[in-house]
């Protein structure tokens, strides 16, 4: 029996997809719930399973197309899959397949004799098929570099790649941001010390105890629930002509994965201990990689912080993720001399920016916002005291 293989019923506010990867070929066996092709949306990856054992029988859509829900990707005919049988064909290919194909070569990868090459000359040697017969080194002793191959592979100087859905969205958001907010920076710096010396004294009794390491991130959003408590203007956002003041402290993680940049929500972070963010955030983390975060992760934030610090950004001014009104922008920790008490002492210090719309929040309370996640982080006991 032929059985149809849909789009699944999109998310909310997503109404199309685009056909990202097809993991199957027409003639191969598939197993039921096996992933056949993957469809990226605007912000998360939907996976396609196989709705039976059987065969792919045929593909409707190719990589690239954009495709609507219920609309059929592919044909299987559900049969029998032999014990051993993973991916071999029981069908001839197709000329056309709809998956990226390397275009063929005379000698395997594993054929190809690199010679005196450097790693990205090599790279380059086997992706091409090209052999080091072929090529005549330029470098020093006769290396071959990437120049030399790439003149006889006649690889172009340039690669025009289509922008993924995900970077699409990124881009309007931020094209958004920057013509509708009035934006604007405040910064401060912060010293890390007492909370460097809290994660080092207990670090193993709460790995032990919770089964995750204590990070620094948990400490900056409890920080930051605090604050927005008390300064609930800048957990608002704004609709129209209305400013809409939010009961919850949903806090945005930005997280950097290989497709782009995604914001996962923790939600009533005010609810949330130190090891709940912490585990939240590693979950996030890990499913943004694998392209397995769902529409529900990614909505309802009414704060952001992100952190360049982990590349090593200095200082930077984060852009507003839109609605909302505020983001902090973390940086890196760099030790440097600072006056306490008349004394100069070396302290682990970050500078911190906050990005926040004019339109509503003025700079008074951005600057003190920004006072109080200071003394909090500064002085962590403020934080169980609730002061």
């Amino acid at each position: 029996m032929s059985i149809e293989v849909k789009v699944p019923v999109l998310p909310e506010s997503v109404t199309d997809a685009t056909v990202a990867t097809w993991y199957k070929k027409p003639g191969e066996f598939v197993r039921r719930d096996e992933n056949l092709v993957d469809l990226e949306t605007d912000k998360v990856v939907l996976e396609v399973p196989a709705p039976a054992d059987g065969v792919l029988k045929s593909i409707t859509v190719e990589s690239g197309d954009v495709v609507q829900a219920n609309q059929v990707l592919a044909v299987v005919e559900e049969g029998e899959v032999p014990a051993d049988e993973k991916t071999e064909s029981v069908a001839p290919k197709v000329a056309a397949s709809p998956t990226p194909v390397t275009p063929p070569a005379s000698n395997s990868a594993s054929d190809i004799n690199t010679g005196n090459a450097g790693p990205a000359a090599r790279k380059m040697m086997h992706e091409n098929s090209i052999d080091a017969s072929q090529v005549s080194g330029s470098g020093r002793g006769g290396r071959i570099t990437k120049p030399d191959v790439q003149a006889v592979a006649n690889t172009p100087m340039e690669e025009r790649v289509p922008m993924s859905r995900l970077r699409q969205r990124i881009a309007d958001r931020m094209v958004e941001a920057q013509s509708t907010a009035a934006m604007l920076t405040s910064f401060n710096e912060v010293d890390l010390k007492a909370v460097m010396d809290i994660r080092k004294k207990y670090k193993e009794e709460f790995q032990q105890k919770h089964g995750i390491k204590l990070g620094l991130m948990s400490f900056f959003v409890k920080a930051a629930t605090e604050a927005l408590k008390k300064f609930p203007i800048i957990n608002a956002s704004v609709e129209g002509t209305d400013v809409v003041y939010h009961r919850q402290q949903n806090i945005g993680i930005a997280v950097a994965t290989e497709r782009g940049l995604v914001v996962p929500v923790l939600k009533n972070t005010d609810a949330m201990g130190l090891a709940d963010i912490d585990m939240a955030i590693r979950d996030y983390a890990i499913a943004g990689n694998q392209g397995k975060l769902a529409m529900e992760d990614l909505q309802g934030g009414t704060f952001t912080i992100t952190n360049g610090g982990t590349f090593g950004s200095l200082m930077s001014t984060p852009i507003l993720n839109m609605p909302q009104s505020a983001i902090l922008g973390m940086h890196t920790i760099k030790e440097r001399p600072v006056v306490i008490n008349g004394d100069i002492v070396v302290r682990p210090m970050m500078y911190l920016a906050l990005t926040y719309d004019h339109r509503i929040i003025d700079g008074k309370d951005a600057v003190q916002f920004l006072v109080q996640l200071k003394e909090s982080l500064e002085d962590p006991s403020r934080l169980l005291l609730n002061i």
